[in-house]
């Protein structure tokens, strides 16, 4: 493909053309050539072209969490599907959690989603489950995966709760470069609880999820790492109490990184005021204190990444009474409307690539992407003032469990390159 692109405003913090309006030349799946649009040397050319009118351009975004269902529960999302969500909301790279059935923990299982995202328009590359059909009980062969090209290994939406097998995965993983993913919440100090144990919890009658419940494995899997002396990284984390922890681990010197959810960032236990089962997940929406906290994180670089946290579900298990409803919110293709219309003034756009595309490349050990000459045409295209219409039919996830289904939202991806194709959003 060659195509050039016309008035961009390059924002990619690593490239010196960081906050210029510029054109570039693609060729190949390469940025053959970048100049300030000001010179116009691209304008007479013959390849085709895309004038975006000012819009940003960024290095491709990376989703460091994403459940796509397949394989066994394709009817609530399948890889295909999956993947043009992720296209649609800006991601050019999606790392696949192993919640799969079956689990996504043999050399075979990683060959497979490798195999058949070939032909989509996102990279898709899966983790690894830590222990047996992440049952927390017996470690899976970890080098295995890795050498089928697992990025990372992780229990999902399951906390590892043996400290001593947590330990022993750090120590294997370790002896092979492999990075471990944590979901921090004690089930013990969790049970039956529902949401986030708060007064929103006592008004509804419903058992909350206290704050210390994740604190506690975040606790201890600091200190884990610390006597392994390996890094590790904490998956959407929620409450005031984990940024501190890591925020004073990380000055300590400790190799732990952390990443938060969109919907942990834009909303909180009050908006499940009426019960509405889209905003019940896991980890719970949590109060404005701790919402604060998670913003304040990424701010200062104490969190490194924001993830979509992106898990379909089907209307037979989100259309019923809230108490009974699954945990999970699609959130691929609105992540960016979110941010972009919820975040603190002191995080600019150019903080926010920090946290979509290029931590999470350095974190999961990926070649870096930027917005340079010579360097891999993997980009993203959005307008911060554009809006669009978010319904049934623009939807591209097989499920709705979003709950800001039918509505106008600000901040528009107008497009992706990637894999050598231009992708272009209606």
């Amino acid at each position: 493909m060659k195509l050039v692109i016309l008035n961009a405003i390059v924002c990619d913090p690593q490239s010196a053309m960081h906050g210029k309006k510029c054109d570039l030349l693609i060729s190949s799946g390469i940025i053959d050539d970048i100049q300030p649009s000001a010179k116009k040397v691209f304008e007479k050319s013959s390849t085709k072209s895309w004038d975006v009118k000012g819009a940003l351009l960024s290095p491709g975004w990376f989703d460091m969490r994403a459940s796509l269902r397949e394989p066994g529960m394709e009817h609530k999302e399948n890889l295909e599907s999956g993947a043009l969500a992720a296209a649609a909301g800006g991601f050019t790279r999606v790392a696949c959690l192993p919640d799969t059935d079956p689990t996504l923990q043999t050399k075979a299982d990683i060959e497979f989603i490798y195999r058949k995202s070939e032909d989509l328009p996102v990279h898709l590359l899966p983790y690894g489950a830590i222990t047996k059909n992440r049952e927390g009980t017996e470690l899976n062969e970890l080098y295995d995966m890795h050498l089928a090209g697992a990025i990372a290994f992780t229990d999902a939406n399951k906390c590892l709760m043996h400290a001593g097998i947590m330990m022993r995965a750090m120590q294997y993983a370790a002896n092979f470069g492999g990075i471990l993913l944590s979901h921090a919440q004690d089930q013990h100090l969790a049970t039956g609880g529902r949401m986030h144990e708060g007064a929103m919890s006592v008004n509804l009658g419903l058992k909350g999820i206290p704050n210390i419940a994740e604190e506690v494995i975040v606790a201890r899997d600091i200190e884990l790492a610390r006597y392994v002396n390996t890094p590790l990284h904490f998956s959407h984390i929620s409450s005031k109490g984990s940024v501190e922890l890591i925020r004073k681990a990380r000055k300590q010197g400790l190799q732990i990184t952390a990443d938060v959810s969109v919907a942990s960032l834009v909303f909180t236990d009050e908006n499940l005021h009426d019960f509405n089962s889209n905003y019940k997940v896991l980890p719970p929406l949590r109060g404005k204190a701790d919402q604060k906290a998670l913003w304040d994180g990424v701010a200062d670089g104490t969190i490194d990444c924001i993830v979509s946290d992106h898990q379909p579900e089907d209307t037979e298990h989100k259309a019923v009474e809230f108490e009974y409803a699954a945990y999970g919110m699609i959130q691929l293709q609105t992540a960016y409307s979110l941010l972009n219309m919820f975040k603190p003034k002191q995080l600019d756009n150019g903080m926010l690539i920090k946290a979509l595309s290029i931590n999470p490349r350095k974190i999961l050990k990926q070649k870096a992407v930027s917005i340079t000459k010579g360097a891999s045409a993997e980009i993203t295209i959005f307008n911060p003032t554009a809006t669009w219409e978010y319904h049934a039919a623009s939807n591209l996830s097989k499920s709705v469990n979003n709950p800001v289904m039918s509505q106008t939202l600000t901040g528009k991806v107008l497009g992706i390159i990637n894999k050598d194709q231009l992708i272009k959003n209606i």
